[in-house]
This record gives structure tokens, sequence and C-alpha cells, in this order.
């Protein structure tokens, strides 16, 4: 979000991805990553990218898609 308080959108939008069981989300100091079946992880993003534009105003989203399975457990 384009705001000084940029933290509590990032939060919001954060805890509102917990609510789809059937996608796993994982966060780290980087950035959230979200695995699930294609349709299910899209209709996601297009619900909750317009909830946030509805509830915030101006945000910038930057997503990377993996077509593919990815284990979201490694770390180094």
């Amino acid at each position: 979000p384009l705001k000084e308080n940029y933290i509590e959108p990032i939060q919001w939008f954060i805890d509102r991805l917990d609510g789809y069981q059937n996608i796993n989300r994982v966060t780290n100091a980087m950035a959230t990553q979200v695995c699930g079946e294609f349709t299910d992880v899209m209709t996601m993003l297009n619900t909750e990218m317009q909830a946030a534009q509805q509830t915030w105003g101006k945000a910038v989203f930057v997503c990377k898609f993996i077509c593919d399975e990815l284990d979201l457990s490694h770390k180094q």
C-alpha cells in the first residue's frame, strides 16, 4: 500500500488468506507465498485484491506465478 502505515493493510491481507482452507500460505521476511489449485488461487486473488482496493484504496501487488508443485517448507 502507498501509505505511511503500510504494515496494517499488508497484515490485513495476509490474515484474510488464512480464511481459504484450500490455499496454503507461508509468510517470511520477504514475501507471502500461496499454493493451491490454479483456479482456487486466482479466484482468491480476484476476491482479495478487490477487497483490498475497496478497503485501503491504492495498493501495489507484485506477483510471480510458478505453475508447478512448490515445497513451501524449504528454508535455507
